[in-house]
Parts: structure tokens; C-alpha cells; sequence
């Protein structure tokens, strides 16, 4: 009432205030002079991070990445490195159900070109749009220091993909009890410590490549032409729904017509 604190239901037991005016809450935190806002699911609510484990030290993570190589059956072993990094292979699934914006009318990437990290798209201005194969698998050599935004980048970059690297995100596939779980990772994670710990069995954890659900759409993250591609595939896609409306209740009046004249000059 006098200092007007505010908290949430489920929070006022924990709430102890250290008041230097005198007022009525001065002494303790009563029902009376809080003001409640509505409770939030339990997950809301929970604001305390968990404490980080401490970094594993060089000799664990010798003893994990030789625990890890003894159960590879390829060639895709993890290399520890004498300051303490290391590095080895992740794959990544292409489960993107959009199309991708990607310049128009250049050649592919040669190995000359990969070598000297050459950009083809800012070749050209001309773009384009089209469907990644689903479910497509890329193959990345990176480090333990390598985060997941920067996974991220280098996919695009890889199938040259222009679009802003906000709208895809990085999730980690389980299975468990039959079930497959997602979870999106952080930007900051670092997918081969995971890919560490989990083994190499790619049944245990796998990493897939989506759009970025942020339930709201950032428009401003698009350019023009990629709005306009939009555009279009809404207007297809508006098309066919209503084609395939008509062919249904066209072959439902053909249908209709034909019992009506089987049925002329029949009792009832």
C-alpha cells in the first residue's frame, strides 16, 4: 500500500521487504498490502536459473572423446587439440517445410571456391526461391567452440541461402520411451559437446534444422522479393485449395445426376 510492491500470488511467502519508511508493510508483507497479479503456469513462474556445472577439465574430456572414438564404427572420430579444444563431425537433418530465398543464376560452387571462401550470392542481386529436399542430411566438420548460430550460418552458407539466419533454429531430437522429443537450443550451445556426450549413436540424439516458431512472424526480417515470393505460393496454394472444392462437389452433382436419371420411371 505504501511503497505499491507488486509480485505474484505464489510469490508472496517468499517476498520479505526491507522497508526504511514507516508504513503499514514496514514490518512484514501481509495479504492485505500486496497487490496480486494473476498466477502464471509453473513453468512461468520459474525465474532462478539452475547453477552451471563446472567445465569439464582437459583429462575428462580426453577420457570422454576416447570413450566416444572407441564406439565409432567410421571414420568420423573427434581430435582433442593441445590447447584443449577439439574438433569432429555432427549431422544435421534439413527438415524445412518453407522455401529458401537463394541467388538465381549462378553457377555451383567449385572446390576452388570453397577453398577460398568465395561468396557466390553477392555475385548477383537476382534471387530466387525453392524447397530444400526434406529430411535432406549435411555432413559439418567443426569445433568445440563452434555455437549453434554459427552452425546455423554455415548451413546457409554452404546451400547459399540468403535469408536472415533468425528465421531457422537449431533443435536437438531425442528418443525416449518410444516418443520423439525436440528442443530448440540456445544460440550460444555448442552442438559438438552435445554430440559428445550423447556418442555418436545419431539414435540418441540428432540434430535437425527448422524454422524458427517464434509464433510471431518478424516481417521485417523479409525483403521484398522474398514478401512477393510469398505472395505468390499463398495465391497457388489459395488456387488448388479451391480446384480441388470444385472437383469434389463436381463428382458429387456427376454422381447425384446419375442416380437421379437410374431412378426415373422407378416406383418410390
Amino acid at each position: 500500500a505504501d511503497c505499491r510492491y507488486t509480485c505474484h500470488q505464489e510469490c508472496r511467502s517468499l517476498i520479505q521487504l526491507d522497508c526504511r519508511r514507516p508504513g503499514p508493510c514496514q514490518s512484514q508483507l501481509s495479504p492485505e498490502n500486496t497487490l496480486l497479479l494473476p498466477a502464471r503456469s509453473q513453468n512461468a513462474t520459474q525465474t532462478v536459473e539452475e547453477e552451471k556445472p563446472e567445465p569439464p577439465t582437459v583429462q575428462e574430456i580426453k577420457q570422454k572423446i576416447e570413450k566416444y572414438n572407441a564406439k565409432v564404427t567410421n571414420c568420423l572420430l573427434m581430435k582433442l587439440n593441445e590447447d584443449g579444444t577439439y574438433t569432429g563431425f555432427i549431422k544435421v537433418h534439413l527438415k524445412l517445410r518453407r522455401p529458401v530465398t537463394v541467388p538465381a543464376g549462378i553457377r555451383p560452387q567449385s572446390i576452388y571456391d570453397a577453398l577460398k571462401e568465395v561468396n557466390l550470392a553477392e555475385m548477383t542481386d537476382k534471387r530466387t526461391s525453392f524447397y530444400l529436399p526434406l529430411d535432406a542430411i549435411k555432413q559439418l566438420h567443426i569445433s568445440s567452440t563452434t555455437t549453434v548460430s554459427e552452425v546455423i550460418q554455415g548451413l546457409l552458407k554452404k546451400f547459399m541461402v540468403v535469408d536472415n539466419p533468425q528465421k531457422f533454429a537449431l533443435f536437438k531430437e531425442m528418443r525416449k520411451d518410444g516418443q520423439v522429443l525436440f528442443q530448440k537450443l540456445p544460440l550460444t550451445e555448442y552442438p559438438l559437446y552435445l554430440r559428445l556426450l550423447a556418442g555418436p549413436d545419431t539414435d540418441v540424439l540428432s540434430f535437425v534444422l527448422k524454422e524458427n516458431e517464434t509464433g510471431e512472424v518478424e516481417w521485417d526480417a523479409f525483403s521484398i522479393p522474398e514478401l512477393q515470393n510469398f505472395l505468390m505460393i499463398l495465391d497457388k496454394e489459395e488456387k488448388d485449395k479451391i480446384q480441388q472444392v470444385h472437383r469434389k462437389y463436381e463428382r458429387f452433382k456427376q454422381r447425384l445426376q446419375q442416380t437421379l436419371k437410374e431412378a426415373r420411371g422407378k416406383p418410390g
